[in-house]
C-alpha cells in the first residue's frame, strides 16, 4: 500500500495468484479425468503386479507396452477401462493384487471349495478383501501354521512350482525320539517315491526333548516332511509351518490373518530366499 492508500501488487504477488488459479485448476481436472474411469498407463502397469511406475515408465518407452494393438512410448498416456493392455505381447489386468497371510489353525481343509469338507481355510479370511483370493500351496488339515493367500498368479506360481525351490521351515512333534544318525540321514538324503530329497537342516528344538525337530527344506514335492520321517520309522503327531519364503508368525496368532507390507510384497517379488 502506496501513501495514498492504493494497494500495489508487484510481481511476486500476481504470480502467487496465478499459480494457485493454475493449481486449483489442474486439481479440478485431475478429479475429472479421474471420475471419468481413465488411468495413466504407468499406474495400470504397476496395479498388474508388472513392476513399479518408474519402472513401468522406462519400458513404455522402450516400446513393449501396446493399447489396443498400438505401440506406445509416450508419457501420460490414459487409458479406461475394457482397453486392451499388453506387456511383451501378454494381455495384463490391472485389478489391485492383495496378498494375505494367515496363521492356519488345524482342522481346516486348504481348498475354495469343497462340498465334502465342514471347513476351508476360506472361512478363515471371508472378511479380507473384496477380490477373490485363492491359497498359495496348501497344507493339510492337521497342519498348522503359514500359508498366504492371493489373486497374483505369476507370484503364485514362483512360491509354488517345485523348480523354484522355495524355503520353508517347520515345527516337528514326532511321537518317539529322533536319534541323531537320523537327523544326518534327513540332511543327507533320502530317496522317497518320486525321488530324493534332502533337508538343508534339522536339529533339535530343545536339547532336552528329542522327540521335537526344526527341519529347514526347500523342496516342494507334496506332504514331504511327513514322508521323510514315515520313511524313517517315525509317526508326525504335530507339523507346523512357522516360515514360509521369509514371512514368519511374528506378531500374528493362530488363526489371525494380515496383510503383507510393501516391503515383504517386494522382498517375494524378488525371490531371494
Amino acid at each position: 500500500m502506496n501513501k495514498d492508500g492504493k494497494v500495489i501488487r508487484g510481481r511476486f504477488g500476481e504470480k502467487n495468484l496465478r499459480d494457485k488459479r493454475v493449481g486449483s485448476t489442474e486439481r479440478i481436472q485431475r478429479v475429472k479425468r479421474e471420475d471419468d474411469g481413465t488411468i495413466r498407463l504407468n499406474r495400470f502397469i504397476a496395479n498388474a503386479g508388472i513392476c513399479s511406475r518408474r519402472e513401468a515408465d522406462t519400458f513404455i518407452a522402450s516400446g513393449v507396452v501396446t493399447v489396443n494393438g498400438e505401440p506406445v512410448t509416450e508419457m501420460g498416456i490414459r487409458v479406461k477401462p475394457g482397453d486392451d493392455v499388453r506387456f511383451n505381447g501378454q494381455r495384463i489386468s490391472a485389478e489391485r493384487k492383495v496378498y494375505v497371510l494367515l496363521n492356519k489353525p488345524k482342522g481346516f481343509v486348504t481348498t475354495v471349495e469343497d462340498p465334502h469338507a465342514d471347513r476351508t481355510v476360506m472361512e478363515l479370511i471371508s472378511n479380507a478383501c473384496p477380490e477373490r483370493i485363492y491359497p498359495v500351496g496348501r497344507l493339510d488339515r492337521t497342519t498348522t501354521g503359514l500359508l498366504l493367500f492371493t489373486n497374483d498368479g505369476e507370484m503364485t506360481k514362483r512360491l509354488t512350482h517345485p523348480k523354484y525351490n522355495r524355503k520353508k521351515i517347520y515345527h516337528v512333534h514326532l511321537d518317539k525320539n529322533v536319534s541323531k544318525n537320523d537327523l544326518q540321514q534327513i540332511v543327507n538324503g533320502i530317496t522317497l517315491e518320486d525321488g530324493l530329497v534332502a533337508a538343508d537342516s534339522v536339529s533339535y528344538v530343545d536339547p532336552e526333548d528329542k522327540k521335537q525337530v526344526g527341519i529347514e527344506i526347500h523342496s516342494g514335492k507334496n506332504r514331504v516332511v511327513r514322508r521323510i520321517f514315515a520313511h524313517l520309522g517315525y509317526k508326525v503327531q504335530k507339523l507346523d509351518r512357522v516360515y514360509f519364503c521369509g514371512l514368519t508368525k511374528k506378531n500374528l496368532p493362530r488363526g489371525r490373518w494380515r496383510f503383507l507390507s510393501e516391503d515383504e510384497v517386494s522382498f517375494l517379488k524378488m525371490g531371494s530366499f
